[in-house]
């Protein structure tokens, strides 16, 4: 009888999706725009609720008025279309409106993470070659700090108020301050705006390296809106959209405000996640749908019950990174209904969505993609005697890539030799394309799907190492780690240790409140979680863990400092030594042994 409901309730999921993937996209030259699409939606419900901000409510009619005076005022000042406009700021409603208001004239929103300092700030501002920059005032001391380093005039730098605590820095304008002799009309121009044409640069994470600025088109915008809506979240304009994920990135912008925009669901718009505020305010301004990324779940099961989180209005939640370890205590303890977790990148040409609600799945890709055999340890694609790639059996991790075609576009990055790295070309016939994602993900049995093969997430390339010739994942151990009662978040990844093959494990600690680490304890709860060669050999204690705007946790730097005890500052590193079975505080003669090869690793 389960499974017979469970055919039924699929069948319905597809009556949903199957419209939506079936839609004919707009061809490049076609007039069609996000601002349309948002112009629409105001016409329609100009006096519903749109943003509800830290106290302030805002209708759609009037965000619409708010976005059009500041369209003006920005072709006033020299923005036409095609140009990029960089946006700095915070979760806002001025925010929310210098995009709306740039995607109206045609323009580029530089979509720039207002956490970034110094060089890479400067590099992010700098790559997309903005003519007009608008700095919010809550993040304007950093960019002050590198205005030297900036290709622009300080008078292309317009300052943004927020909450009006200190003067306009010099020669800066209050451009917010202006607005009020300018129209509020719509701009007729944004009906001229082609799909072909780029609306966003959203910039990778930069966990390593320099950020790059990927292209968003229209086109791009308008599908992704369109499928996350109707058949992801379902959204409809009497829902409301709980939003904390920054904006400046896809999951929060593309994800999340556009499927307001095109069901007319209003916001409860929040400038950075609080797992202690959360239920409190899901729940007085009755939010009925979650975007998250996976560590934001991780946070909620891990506070202590309170009252405001029972009987609960949310009921969707979409988003990516929710791990299997997570996902059903997530979905029991909150009573949600319907979990759409998606695999996409800002960059990306294709995305995975879990239309029909199966468990631990990013669901299916409607475009064309194959898994094929990589080479960890080596870092290469495999290929056979012929120089062919491997396609890897169903059931088995393999290296995502996704056709380039006409309706799966890659749009690619402002840098055209960063573009064509992430190409692999004539894989399957003599010239095609497709987009290497960098990420291992494999197809999983989820039961009656219509025959559509679903897959689960297993690791980003890098985040998989080998060690005594196994391969490791990260996440899977940090999954294992993250359940032990001592740890609040694991994070791990691979170092090199001299004289040996491969990498060894290693993981930072996040501690919960109050915690001491207790080695023993933490000794015998690996050894009976894990096989022997996923032990992380060496345990870094650290009071925080890094993470970077969009709460990916940032390894890069940790994987440099690795277990190297004159560059992890105060935090405490402990190491677990050959035929051993219990960490040991590392010194400085254990540290000595592993660098000269003779602690027998």
């Amino acid at each position: 009888m389960s499974n017979i409901k469970e055919i039924f309730r699929v069948l319905g999921d597809v009556a949903r999706a199957l419209p939506v993937v079936m839609a004919k996209l707009p061809e490049a030259d076609d007039a069609a725009s996000i601002a349309l699409v948002f112009e629409d939606t105001v016409a329609r419900q100009p006096n519903n609720n749109m943003i509800v901000f830290e106290g302030r409510k805002i209708t759609w009619g009037e965000f619409n008025e708010l976005a059009n005076t500041l369209a003006h005022a920005l072709m006033d000042r020299g923005v036409k279309r095609g140009n990029c406009v960089a946006v700095i700021m915070e979760n806002r409603i001025e925010m929310l409106a210098s995009i709306i208001a740039l995607q109206k004239i045609g323009a580029i929103a530089g979509m720039v993470n207002p956490g970034l300092v110094g060089a890479q700030l400067a590099h992010c501002i700098n790559a997309t070659n903005p003519v007009k920059c608008l700095a919010g005032e809550e993040i304007f001391n950093s960019v002050e700090d590198v205005r030297a380093d900036l290709e622009m005039a300080d008078a292309d730098i317009l300052w943004v108020a927020d909450k009006r605590e200190g003067a306009v820095p010099e020669p800066m304008e209050d451009i917010m301050a202006n607005l009020d002799s300018y129209s509020r009309a719509n701009l007729e121009d944004t009906k001229t705006i082609l799909a072909g044409d780029t609306g966003f640069y959203i910039f990778t994470s930069g966990t390593t390296g320099m950020p790059k600025a990927a292209k968003v088109g229209q086109r791009r915008l308008l599908a992704a809106g369109s499928s996350f809506s109707k058949a992801g979240v379902r959204a409809k304009p009497s829902d409301r959209i709980y939003l904390c994920l920054p904006l400046f990135h896809g999951t929060g912008f593309i994800c999340g405000v556009n499927s307001a925009i095109f069901s007319g669901a209003s916001m409860f718009l929040r400038r950075k996640f609080s797992a202690s505020a959360f239920w409190p305010e899901v729940k007085e301004h009755n939010c009925t749908i979650f975007f998250y990324v996976g560590e934001l779940c991780r946070y909620l099961v891990t506070q202590p019950p309170c009252p405001e989180e029972k009987n609960n209005p949310l009921d969707r939640v979409f988003g990516n990174g929710l791990r299997p370890d997570v996902w059903d205590e997530f979905k029991q303890r909150f009573g949600i209904d319907r979990v759409c977790e998606f695999y996409g990148s800002s960059e990306g040409n294709v995305s995975f969505i879990n239309a029909f609600n199966k468990d631990k799945t990013i669901g299916y890709c409607p475009g064309t993609i194959i898994l094929v055999e990589y080479d960890i340890e080596n870092d290469v694609i495999v290929t056979d005697q012929n120089g062919k790639l491997i396609q890897v059996e169903p059931g088995k991790p393999g290296l995502l890539l996704a056709e380039i075609d006409d309706r799966y576009r890659f749009d690619g990055y402002t840098d055209s030799a960063a573009s064509e790295s992430k190409i692999v070309r004539n894989v399957l016939t003599e010239g095609d394309a497709w987009f290497n994602t960098g990420d291992l993900i494999n197809q999983i049995d989820v039961g009656f799907s219509m025959g559509k093969p679903h897959y689960q997430f297993v690791d980003r390339i890098g985040d998989t190492f080998r060690w005594r010739s196994e391969n490791v994942s990260t996440n899977e151990v940090g999954e294992i780690l993250n359940a032990n009662s001592q740890v609040e978040i694991a994070n791990v990844y691979g170092v090199d240790v001299p004289a040996t093959e491969g990498k060894a494990g290693m993981v930072s600690l996040s501690l919960t409140e109050g915690a001491v680490f207790d080695p023993v304890e933490f000794s015998t709860y690996v050894s009976a979680n894990l096989p022997h060669f996923a032990h992380p050999v060496f345990v870094r204690i650290q009071p925080n863990l890094s993470t970077t705007g969009t709460f990916k946790l940032v390894k890069g730097e940790l994987r440099k400092q690795a277990f190297h005890i004159d560059r992890i500052g105060d935090d405490e590193i402990y190491v677990l030594l050959p035929r051993t079975n219990e960490y040991k505080v590392l010194d400085a003669a254990t540290y000595a042994s592993i660098q000269d090869g003779s602690a027998g690793y």
